[in-house]
């Protein structure tokens, strides 16, 4: 991707970066003729968020603001085809957990009592409330009955905290409601990632499970338009990063149209026809759309095909007008933005463009796909993202960028909080490894960083660095780590063994002490798949993940500057993990700070801490780099 000449053009900087509008699409038109979606954008001078709604025309034209998708956007897999039924997800009180509940009387009280795990999960504590389906019958578009198909369970859907409007939807023949729920709870639902694809039966009011016996993840169904049901499905309980294949559902037989391909796939939609599966992978640090044959009922294995290809991420399918699929897009350059891609002539075309003046007045940064070898012997992708206007005869700084999950792919994903181009505007150089646990690079490689965090996926960064520090332009004394989440964890860990390699660090919500990660985050099924278990477990890997591979047991060689940044909703890498690390940091002498952000969970979502963090980051690397 080539830097821009544009003449007269600056580098980005935080405040041009937080004016920029953040495209979310909602739908496609009922004629099939435009395109809805949502612009978010902040305005600084009054602290105020602005949401906007637009059509465009799916052939391409100008933008027009609207008010309300009604009457544009009317049916819904959320409504049955003839009117009669409709479905929404409710809060609904099942379990008693503040003491007001078992002791009316002190409705002053603000106690929660606790009796099983779970008691609070991502960012939020455990209230009591869980999401249950709702059906209603209707009658001249009045509700004239009402059922919770879910009755008293608690259980939720959509699943929390992530799960939405694909979790539930009624089948075409109107006949039943297909929904998404893990039907665990406390402990087991915190040792688990079950989750079953259910149908309820309207008329009988009998619930079956589609997928008993399938033990992980079951999600996103969704009906062909000859009722053929196909949704997600991961073979083991308890690994949340497990290859995610398509399973469809036919007259009860079940056919993987992705057993044989060594990928995992994000999202998908049928063809208007029933006779394809259109789906996003990660592929070689990109995320492209492949295509699937659904073969029927036969016996015939279905081919894989990659339809595109460059150097970007289609992040999104938003759906289908005849032969154009309507997608979203972006790169290391550019926000997400509304694509069409014509299936016949395989032609992508930019359709919104929210950003483009704003993108024109300033330098874009240089882009490369690097490959070096492993110290086993390994093929590795390297991503490299250069400074505007970049001269190869100066030095620069330059960061090694440590990416989290760990499960989650490096691509040319374009992050309003770490953002590359907005690095590279202020003059550094940006090393992005595809290290070891990442999608994209067959089954494989995606797993082996379970139970080996601190072993070859350690290396694969060092080889990283090292190979571009042989580089003219890379100034060897002048190199940074940077990360969150695993990334926070690998910056904690080469802290303690990287033999001076780095002249500063920075780490938001990293893992620093395996042990108290064990006894204070959620979802359990995590560290006991990618640690092996519990910290007393006499398990020799374990014990190695929990001693060999813990930040906090090479504290005493750390000798670096250390920026340290943690949520204090941050439940999944709770607050005592950035709290100590901090500490400790203090206590040997090093020059260190605490950005703490008591509203926040594992992400900063709020404008002004954004921009507050942004300028710390920044104000960092320029006092310790």
């Amino acid at each position: 991707m080539a830097c821009s000449n544009k003449l007269f053009a600056q580098n980005m900087t935080i405040e041009k970066f937080q004016q920029l509008g953040r495209v979310s699409p909602i739908g496609i038109t009922d004629d099939k003729q435009s395109v809805i979606y949502n612009v978010r954008t902040y305005d600084a001078a009054n602290d105020k968020v602005n949401v906007q709604k637009y059509l465009i025309p799916i052939n391409g034209g100008d933008a027009k603001e609207i008010k309300t998708v009604e009457g544009l956007i009317t049916k819904s897999f959320q409504t049955s085809a003839n009117g009669q039924y409709k479905i929404v997800s409710k809060e609904v009180k099942v379990k008693n957990i503040y003491g007001s509940d078992f002791y009316p009387e002190k409705n002053k009280s603000d106690v929660l009592i606790i009796d099983d795990l779970n008691y609070r999960h991502w960012d939020t504590w455990e209230d009591g409330y869980f999401g249950h389906i709702i059906l209603y019958t209707l009658q001249d578009n009045k509700i004239i009955d009402s059922v919770d198909i879910m009755q008293n369970e608690p259980y939720d859907c959509p699943q929390k905290p992530f799960g939405g409007s694909e979790d539930f939807l009624i089948s075409p023949d109107g006949k039943q409601v297909i929904y998404v729920t893990k039907k665990k709870y406390g402990k087991d639902y915190a040792l688990s990632t079950n989750t079953d694809i259910y149908a309820y039966d309207i008329a009988t009011k009998k619930t079956t499970n589609l997928t008993a016996g399938m033990m992980g993840y079951d999600t996103h169904p969704a009906f062909s338009s000859t009722g053929a049901l196909a949704f997600l499905s991961m073979k083991t309980d308890g690994n949340e990063a497990d290859k995610n294949d398509i399973i469809v559902l036919n007259n009860n037989t079940k056919i993987n149209l992705t057993a044989a391909w060594d990928g995992t796939v994000n999202e998908f939609i049928w063809s208007n026809d029933g006779k394809k599966i259109y789906f996003l992978a990660p592929v070689d640090g990109t995320i492209q759309l492949f295509e699937v044959d659904y073969p029927g009922l036969t016996k015939k294995m279905p081919l894989v095909k990659q339809i595109t290809q460059g150097n970007f991420d289609i992040n999104s399918i938003v759906g289908f007008s005849e032969n154009t699929l309507v997608v979203t897009r972006s790169d290391m350059n550019h926000a997400n933005e509304i694509y069409t891609y014509n299936l016949q002539n395989n032609q992508l075309t930019q359709l919104t463009k929210v950003n483009n003046d704003k993108y024109n007045a300033i330098q874009l940064s240089k882009t490369e796909k690097r490959y070096v070898t492993t110290t086993d012997g390994k093929k590795m992708l390297v991503w490299v993202i250069y400074p505007p206007n970049f001269d190869a005869n100066k030095k620069y700084p330059t960061l090694l960028y440590c990416q989290g999950g760990p499960q989650s792919a490096l691509t040319q994903f374009y992050s309003f909080r770490w953002n590359f181009q907005l690095m590279a505007a202020n003059g550094y150089i940006v090393v992005a490894p595809n290290r070891r646990g990442m999608p994209g690079h067959g089954v494989a490689w995606n797993a082996t960083i379970s139970k080996d965090y601190g072993g070859q996926v350690m290396k694969d960064y060092l080889t990283a660095i090292d190979e571009l520090a042989k580089e003219p332009f890379v100034d060897k004394n002048r190199l940074g780590c940077i990360g969150a989440s695993f990334g926070g964890y690998s910056a904690f860990y080469l802290a303690g063994i990287h033999n001076n390699r780095f002249k500063t660090f920075i780490a938001h919500d990293g893992i620093f002490d395996w042990k108290s990660m064990y006894g204070t985050t959620e979802e359990m099924f995590f560290v006991n798949n990618d640690l092996g278990g519990a910290y007393w477990s006499k398990d020799k890997t374990t014990q190695k993940a929990y001693n060999e591979f813990n930040p906090i047991n090479f504290v005493h060689q750390w000798n670096k500057p250390m920026l340290i940044i943690q949520g204090g909703k941050d439940y999944r890498v709770p607050p005592e993990q950035g709290l100590a690390a901090f500490q400790a940091a203090k206590l040997l002498g090093l020059k260190t700070k605490l950005l703490y952000f008591p509203n926040e969970n594992h992400w900063v979502l709020k404008d002004q801490n954004a921009f507050i963090w942004q300028s710390e980051f920044f104000k960092w690397l320029k006092e310790t780099l």
